[in-house]
């Protein structure tokens, strides 16, 4: 029989690669320091952006993220560190845990690990930056219809200046009958 611990590492280990599975991307942020209030106040921020914060030991994430094969993204596993997946959308857990850390001197961002690359604290900074999905389907949509607009109002010139001419014709015709 198992003992209680290994079930506990093995239960932790499969949901983290469940969680990657699920979300294909994650961020990696330091929180020592912060309160329990304030981990709270992170996490139901966090579950407003359908992502969700992990703590675990490092041995048991390491072993979880070796099957991606990558060095770099150990290394940020260092101390006590936090997982946040984003299952949704990355771009607005960034932001989440950007103006968090913006508001709380304690929460560091150290890096994730999104679209198959690790990213680092600059990327996190400008991913938190972009437009939210909403406004960047809204922006392309408007540089998609931006060119059939201006070619409606071009035909749609060129019919009125065409009425506006037979209107003048009409009237010019109307004005020689009448004398």
């Amino acid at each position: 029989m198992k003992k209680l611990g290994i079930i506990f590492k093995e239960a932790s280990e499969s949901r983290i690669k469940n969680s990657l599975k699920e979300s294909g991307g994650f961020f990696v942020i330091k929180y020592s320091g912060l309160s329990g209030p304030d981990l709270n106040t992170l996490r139901q921020s966090l579950r407003g952006a359908k992502a969700e914060f992990f703590v675990i030991r490092n041995n048991i994430a390491r072993r979880a993220l070796k099957d991606l094969n990558n060095g770099d993204l150990l290394k940020l596993v260092e101390g006590p560190s936090g997982f946040v997946f984003a299952k949704d959308e990355p771009v607005g857990t960034s932001k989440i845990l950007y103006n968090f850390s913006k508001d709380h001197e304690s929460l560091k961002l150290e890096g994730g690990y999104l679209d198959n690359r690790v990213i680092n604290k600059k990327d996190i900074e400008t991913l938190a930056k972009l437009p939210s999905r909403q406004v960047l389907l809204a922006q392309a949509l408007m540089a998609m219809k931006s060119p059939i607009t201006g070619f409606v109002m071009v035909l749609k010139g060129n019919l009125r200046k065409l009425v506006y001419c037979i209107e003048q014709i009409k009237n010019n015709k109307g004005g020689k009958n009448g004398k």
